[in-house]
């Protein structure tokens, strides 16, 4: 009887008489070791030792995380970074050889641009074509083999590597999650060949305490102290905030602190909230007047915080930008004045310099107040703005400003996070808490809104999650694969497609540059017309979602609130299609 790879492994494992597990459960047992609660995974003809594993863990009671089926690997990154946003814990992805990677490549873009920490691995066609467990045994074996694999997320990742040997995966397991987890966050990849994923693996080393620790950013006592005196001696200071604070005491923190001390704050294309969209010193994306005006500007965690073209600033202003990367080391070109570069966690950043502040409250209790007066009344005539624009926008065809309205008022007094994709404006939002919004990354990979809902969803079932976005991004989401996934993991998600048919970021960036030229002129612009526009409530209905279409404006409030109702009631995913003009 002739002898098969997998015989000889099992005898060599036999002979030395020490405890192994097939090295794809040994990696996906570190990783529970390591925290990771979900791996999220696309398998392919690679998968077998990753299957294998996941069985034989079973068999042994070896605790694993928990693998989901993702029908689509956009989808499986966008749960990993919307998880992340609601746990602060990185996740696991799990992709087919090269394509399956290179479906990873936008995902691991928007984790790079948002800081998310994330896991990516995925596996790597056979190096071997005969004679050992997990050679190449299938066509594909040959034609998804790549020279360096790994250059389809290399920009996007901290750090890449090939699984060699077996008994690295605790050690590599544990270095890919310390650089992951280390300011500033992002995605690593790893590439997982099959044979060397067949081979055993020693279980003795997997359930250790991690080897490698994830690097801490302290906050600089000195460099704080100097941002508090140059912002106490400001006559005329401004924040700009696009990430939010960091977290929920940090957010109270500075909703008090700005408040305290007269200080406008921007969030100028925001991805998350900072303050309170109604808080008197918020001036929601406005930057003008007080930006051409202002003497100190602190930059918190802004990849762009000002459009160098058309914002200038006023000469011998100084900047502070604070940040767990503030220079944003991965934009070739970002050349913001920085005259103190604070690297830090935001939020201990943000508590740090509310600390240092707090002595020079005493004899500034005048200039800080007239300054407060003055920036509340200027925000109060730009709310008037923003709720006149929600009325006007209250007519057929509705506008973005309307819809947002309308849910503002379906979702007060529930926990609420939204999510945003080119959907609802922030403006017209009532949003009161950390972790009440989030935007599309300002890398712009399209699809980002519906899975990283998704991914939120599942972190927390009981929260009300919210995802708008447009029609054009609806469709990038490969949406049959995430109503899919709602169904199947029984995720209660609002989604709420706002529907023009059309690129509207597209038209709007066209008018932009060439107000007065021909595209602007016509009456059909080329490459932005996405009619005749599907039926959108099918696709949800494929997946028994509960569904309803609104073109009156007049009916939204209570469609939302049947919406909402059916998922208070039923726990199942909710589908709005709602008709916006351009």
């Amino acid at each position: 009887m002739s002898t098969t790879p997998q015989d000889t492994l099992q005898a060599q494992g036999s002979a030395t008489g020490v405890e192994t597990m097939t090295a794809g459960g040994a990696l996906l047992a570190r990783l529970k070791t390591l925290g990771v609660d979900y791996i999220f995974a696309n398998s392919g003809t690679d998968f077998p030792p990753i299957i294998e594993g996941l069985a034989e863990a079973r068999a042994k009671q070896i605790d694993l995380p928990e693998a989901l089926i993702m029908p689509h690997e956009h989808a499986a990154m966008g749960m990993a970074h919307g998880y992340y946003f609601a746990t602060g814990k990185a996740q696991a992805v799990m992709a087919h050889t090269n394509v399956g990677l290179a479906n990873c490549a936008i995902g691991a873009i928007n984790a790079a641009t948002d800081h998310v920490p994330m896991l990516l691995f995925s596996g790597r066609t056979p190096v071997v074509e005969r004679d050992r467990l997990g050679a190449r045994t299938v066509p594909i074996g040959w034609g998804q083999e790549m020279r360096d694999q790994a250059a389809l997320v290399r920009e996007a990742s901290k750090w890449d590597y090939e699984l060699r040997f077996p008994e690295q995966v605790a050690e590599m397991t544990d270095r890919a999650y310390a650089i992951s987890t280390s300011a500033p966050k992002g995605p690593v990849y790893m590439s997982l060949p099959r044979e060397v994923l067949c081979e055993p693996c020693p279980v003795s080393e997997l359930a250790g305490a991690p080897a490698m620790a994830s690097a801490q950013v302290g906050v600089h006592a000195g460099a704080i102290a100097e941002a508090a005196k140059l912002i106490a001696n400001a006559e005329k200071p401004l924040i700009i905030a696009q990430r939010g604070t960091g977290s929920a005491e940090a957010f109270d923190v500075f909703s008090k602190l700005v408040d305290d001390w007269g200080i406008a704050v921007s969030q100028y294309w925001a991805v998350q909230l900072a303050l309170p969209t109604r808080h008197p010193m918020n001036l929601g994306a406005d930057l003008e007047p007080y930006i051409s005006e202002a003497d100190v500007i602190v930059v918190l965690d802004c990849l762009a915080p000002w459009a160098p073209d058309s914002h200038k600033l006023k000469p011998g202003t100084k900047v502070i930008q604070i940040g767990q990367n503030p220079l944003y080391s991965r934009s070739p070109v970002r050349n913001f004045r920085s005259d103190l570069t604070i690297m830090a966690e935001t939020a201990d950043a943000v508590l740090a310099l509310s600390e240092a502040l707090s002595p020079y409250v005493e004899g500034t209790s005048d200039v800080r107040a007239q300054r407060r007066s003055s920036v509340a009344a200027h925000t109060a005539k730009l709310l008037v703005k923003v709720d006149a624009a929600a009325e006007a926008g209250g007519r057929d065809p509705m506008s973005k400003a309307y819809v947002a309205k309308c849910l503002s008022d379906a979702i007060q007094g529930k926990p609420t996070t939204v999510l945003s994709e080119l959907g609802c404006p922030m403006a017209q939002l009532d949003l009161k808490e950390h972790g009440a919004w989030f935007q599309e990354p300002h890398s712009g990979g399209l699809g980002w809104s519906f899975p990283c809902a998704l991914g939120y969803q599942l972190a927390d079932k009981k929260r009300l999650v919210v995802a708008t976005l447009g029609d054009g991004s609806y469709m990038f989401a490969n949406p049959v694969a995430c109503h899919q996934i709602a169904e199947s993991l029984g995720l209660p998600l609002l989604l709420l497609v706002l529907n023009n048919a059309e690129w509207g970021a597209v038209r709007h960036s066209v008018t932009g540059i060439y107000p007065d030229g021909y595209a602007a002129k016509s009456n059909d612009m080329p490459l932005v017309d996405l009619s005749p526009s599907p039926d959108f409530t099918k696709v949800a209905a494929a997946s028994r979602a509960w569904t309803a279409s609104v073109t009156d404006p007049l009916e939204l409030p209570k469609v939302l609130a049947d919406a909402i109702r059916h998922i208070e009631e039923n726990r199942t995913q909710a589908l709005v299609e709602i008709k916006i003009g351009g």
